[in-house]
C-alpha cells in the first residue's frame, strides 16, 4: 500500500530590501508535523541533498516506508544524490508529480497560510525579522497537529 507520508518542496520569503532566504518544507500527512531547512543559497542538488537527510532521519523511527512527493525541479533528480537515494530506497524514497502541476503539491498550502498568519499586512524593517517570524510560525508545527493535517489533507 502507497500512502505519501511527506510532501516537500521550497518557499522564498523576500524583505524590503530584495534580498531573500527560501526554505525547504515537508508535511507528514499521517500528523500533520512540518520539517524545514533554511536554505541562504540557491536551490539546487548540493542544498537538496542535507534536506532529504533530515528528512531521513526525522522520519528513522516511524518505521514504516517514507515515500516523498516531489514535484519535477532538475535538482529533484540530480545525479550528485542518486546514490545516496538509491541507497535509502527501501526504507526512503522519491516519487514524482506529473510536470506542470504545482496545484497538486499541498506543502504549497503549507506557505500560503505561513504567508497569511505571519507575513501579510505586516511591515519588516528587515530580513532578519521575515525570518524570525516565519521560524517562529514553522516551530508551532513542528510537533504534530491538526491544522497542517487538515490542510494537506489529500481527499
Amino acid at each position: 500500500m502507497w500512502i505519501p507520508p511527506e510532501i516537500h518542496d521550497p518557499v522564498l520569503l523576500h524583505a524590503p530590501t530584495r534580498k531573500g532566504v527560501g526554505y525547504f518544507g515537508a508535511v507528514r500527512l499521517r500528523d500533520g508535523r512540518l520539517v524545514t531547512r533554511r536554505e541562504g543559497n540557491k536551490f539546487n542538488a548540493a542544498s537538496f541533498l542535507p534536506f532529504l537527510q533530515q528528512l531521513r532521519e526525522a522520519s528513522r523511527d516511524s518505521g514504516r516506508r517514507v515515500v516523498v512527493i516531489c514535484d519535477n525541479a532538475s535538482y529533484h533528480h540530480a545525479k550528485d544524490h542518486l546514490s545516496w537515494r538509491q541507497q535509502q530506497e527501501k526504507e526512503f524514497t522519491l516519487e514524482f508529480l506529473p510536470p506542470y502541476s504545482p496545484d497538486l503539491n499541498p506543502i504549497e498550502r503549507v506557505w500560503k497560510l505561513t504567508r497569511r498568519n505571519c507575513l501579510h499586512n505586516r511591515y519588516f524593517p528587515g530580513l532578519e525579522e521575515i525570518i524570525g517570524a516565519a521560524e517562529s510560525e514553522f516551530s508551532t508545527w513542528a510537533q504534530p497537529n491538526e491544522i497542517l493535517r487538515h490542510l494537506c489533507a489529500i481527499t
